[in-house]
Order: structure tokens, then sequence, then C-alpha cells
């Protein structure tokens, strides 16, 4: 009958080994340690400035929104701005859309 299948023996079981869970532990707080550093502690750093660029903006600050378009902003609301962004075109954005604000005179060097 066991002519093409090797018959199967079992084999003891090996003893489990003690003290890896202490190691399973510290690594998984190194672990988040890192990934605090790595991820989250430099997020929020950017996010903590922005939020300061965006309460600073004022009354013809030239500024560049998250869609690319550039403008200067005319009135100011507590949630909303609106940029000139021509020559009698106005448009109304959120203030947390504000991507950067530019150097005085950016937008006439422009074109």
């Amino acid at each position: 009958m066991s002519l093409f299948i090797a018959s199967a023996h079992a084999q003891t079981a090996a003893p489990a080994s003690q003290g890896g869970e202490m190691f399973q532990i510290f690594f998984l707080v190194g672990l988040f340690v890192l990934f605090y550093f790595i991820a989250i502690r430099p997020q929020r750093k950017r996010q903590k400035e922005h939020t300061e660029m965006v309460s600073a903006l004022g009354k013809g600050d030239e500024v560049v929104t998250s869609s690319g378009i550039l403008g200067k902003v005319t009135s100011l609301d507590d949630n909303y701005m609106v940029l000139n962004v021509s020559n009698n075109v106005d448009m109304k954005f959120q203030r947390v859309h504000v991507h950067a604000v530019l150097p005085k005179g950016t937008l006439k060097s422009i074109g």
C-alpha cells in the first residue's frame, strides 16, 4: 500500500521558548516611537504652520491657492476670502485653501 506514498511519522514537538513576550512588547513600542518621529510629528508641525499662515492673512496679501490660482486678497471673512485674480475678476475661496503667501510685487512681475 505504501508503494508511492512514504509513511508519515509524528515528531515530538519542540519546547516553546520563554521570554519572547518582552521582546515583542519592546519591539512594538519602539516601532510606535519611530512612526511618531517619522510621520506624526512633522505632519503636526506643518499643520500648525499652515494654521498660523491662514490666520495671519491680511487684506492686500498676494497668495497662491491649493489649486494654483494666484491672486490678491481684497476682503476677508472668518472662513472665506475674496481674491482679485484679474481686472474686474474676483473669486471667493475658503481660507484653508491658501497654499502660500507670496512676496509683495510677485503678481506684477509675473505679468
